[in-house]
């Protein structure tokens, strides 16, 4: 007779980082914030497309939380700005997690606004992990080439808006479009694709008009 052996079933590693999470998610409703996770790769333009964003969300305090491996050169771009921002520096790891999230909102007394939360630059990690945000933005570019969708799925399918940047660059690439698309597609039936430039700064007013209305419903 084979000898029984008794398996112990272990708590999962995203569980205390999931709980952390509702409970971050719960503090920035209940003090009318409104937390979009920015994921994409590196040089992807997270900052830029932020900075166009934040100066078109008029009336609106914005916020940000900005994540690297190390330096914090877009926190002190940010800063300089007038933007109310914090850095958080990972030494290593690929993502930012609920804990992290946590403290360094503690930083920023958040109360009625719109906080971003500049993840690490990856198209892996950031998204498998909940960090209390209402919203995920993909930024992806026409740069990086049509096949994005394909080769990381799960970013495009859990992203809620997707933004297609420096689209000025066309002209000069070999972008498929309908490629991209349908590869976004079969994956993510309902987020928006929002082509945009942060040299021409064409397409943010359809961002802004988005994030106002995903606000809204938030408070609602």
């Amino acid at each position: 007779m084979s000898e029984k052996k008794e398996i112990d079933i272990m708590e999962s590693v995203y569980d205390k980082n999931d709980k952390a999470a509702s409970q971050i998610n719960l503090s920035f409703t209940r003090n009318g914030i409104f937390a979009v996770n920015v994921m994409g790769a590196p040089g992807a333009g997270k900052t830029s497309v932020l900075i166009q964003v934040i100066r078109r969300l008029k009336n609106v305090a914005s916020y940000v939380i900005e994540g690297d491996i190390e330096a914090d050169f877009d926190t002190k771009l940010l800063k300089s700005m007038g933007v109310k921002a914090v850095q958080i520096n990972t030494g290593g790891a690929c993502h930012l997690d609920s804990p992290l999230i946590g403290k360094a909102a503690e930083e920023l007394s958040l109360k009625n606004g719109v906080l971003f939360i500049e993840n690490i630059g990856n198209l892996v990690c950031p998204a498998e992990f909940q960090i209390g945000e209402h919203v995920k933005m993909l930024i992806s570019t026409v740069t990086e080439g049509s096949d994005k969708p394909y080769k990381y799925p799960l970013a495009f399918e859990k992203a809620d808006i997707i933004i297609l940047n420096k689209c000025d660059l066309l002209p000069y690439l070999v972008f498929n479009e309908d490629f991209f698309m349908k590869g976004v597609r079969a994956l993510n039936k309902t987020a928006p694709v929002i082509k945009v430039s942060c040299k021409t700064e064409d397409g943010f007013e359809e961002v802004v008009e988005w994030i106002r209305n995903k606000q809204k419903l938030q408070k609602e």
